[in-house]
């Protein structure tokens, strides 16, 4: 049977959260954040485990309310200069099962009022990462093509964050994949509505698109000597 995990209450309290963003109202309303944001999500990784360990076997969904796939609610503010405690999102990573021993690319969910967006990929990775990817996708780029350059692709997904203006240092600038080369993110996904996110259509949803990114995932894999 088909499940509802999020509700209008759950973006109301986001936006509530954005503009009250300090601790004392957090704490008078963390009741709220447990009942419509974190327990629900919590529910939705566990429900994650089963489909996704069929797409791969080597990444996790992880309900655990500490340590595991839901971002925690409180922001590293140490070298920000926006001292605000909270995010006024919530999301989750679906890692693999070393991300703590290799810098790894993931699935990822995010949930923000006006913003939600589902996909995957490594996101501002270290520059020792993005090196090795773009040697790797300048040695396989049929492989890349196929994994991120189909039509079905395209019309589903697209990249997330900036390009390189020129060519990155030690790469040919007339290589087929240059666009691609300069891309300083290798993570893709697609927007969907707050609707969608309050309604039994999001698991469905989300299964399917991590199934439709897997070959990008697997490629990233690939290039970084991981397991898929």
């Amino acid at each position: 049977m088909a499940t509802t995990y999020f509700s209008a209450a759950t973006f109301t309290f986001l936006r509530a959260l954005a503009r009250n963003n300090n601790r004392s109202w957090f704490i008078a309303n963390k009741a709220r954040y447990e009942r419509d944001v974190r327990e629900p999500y919590l529910q939705l990784i566990a429900d994650l485990q089963a489909p996704l360990a069929k797409i791969s076997t080597h990444y996790v969904a992880d309900p655990r309310r500490q340590g595991g796939s839901l971002f925690r609610i409180h922001r590293d503010i140490r070298y920000s200069n926006d001292k605000t405690p909270y995010k006024i999102w919530a999301g989750a990573r679906f890692a693999h099962e070393r991300r703590r021993e290799i810098e790894a690319p993931s699935f990822y969910l995010h949930l923000q009022p006006g913003d939600c967006f589902a996909g995957g990929g490594i996101w501002n990775p270290e520059s020792a990462t993005l090196k090795q990817i773009r040697n790797f996708l300048a040695d396989n780029p049929a492989a890349w093509k196929r994994a991120a350059h189909t039509r079905a692709f395209r019309e589903r997904f697209e990249f997330w964050g900036g390009t390189l203006k020129r060519p990155p240092a030690g790469f040919d600038p007339a290589h087929e994949l240059i666009e691609d080369l300069k891309r300083k993110h290798y993570a893709a996904g697609h927007d969907f509505p707050e609707a969608l996110a309050c309604s039994d259509e999001l698991q469905p949803l989300l299964i399917d698109t991590f199934k439709r990114i897997a070959p990008l995932i697997d490629y990233l894999c690939a290039a970084l000597d991981l397991e898929f």
